[in-house]
């Protein structure tokens, strides 16, 4: 894979369930930003995870979060690899004590995930270079 570059949030868009959602990630090494668009339910969990809103049962990847604890693995990073045809892709990067996994996932998951975690987000150079603007 690319160089990585370390990204964070930058802005959350959630807007009604009829327009599209948007997760902002910005350069940590300078002021290029990006938008990613999402669905309503990860900008919604994402924005819960920034505000440590908490459920009483758990939704969908506070659960993944208790597989994960549950089974020993921890998520190291999250890495947005490429864009194919407009479409993000990303990876969750696992770690254990016996072997690491890049597994493949939405950008959407991804981040709602290194929210949950604290985990931090890194996008490929070549993926920043293609779709960032000065900001």
């Amino acid at each position: 894979m690319d160089e990585l570059v370390p990204v964070e949030i930058s802005r959350v868009v959630l807007q009604s369930k009829n327009e599209p959602q948007y997760v902002h990630l910005r350069a940590l090494d300078s002021t290029r930003s990006f938008p990613i668009v999402i669905g309503f339910s990860e900008a919604a969990e994402i924005c819960r995870k920034l505000n440590h809103e908490r459920f009483e049962r758990p939704l969908t990847h506070d659960l993944i979060g208790r597989i994960f604890e549950a089974t020993a693995w921890q998520l190291r990073r999250v890495i947005v690899s490429e864009v194919r045809e407009g479409t993000f892709h990303a990876f969750l990067d696992l770690v254990s004590d016996a072997e690491e996994r890049l597994v493949d996932c939405r950008p959407s998951d991804a981040i709602a995930l290194a929210t949950q975690f604290r985990t931090p987000i890194f996008v490929a150079r070549e993926v920043l270079d293609e779709v960032a603007s000065e900001g």
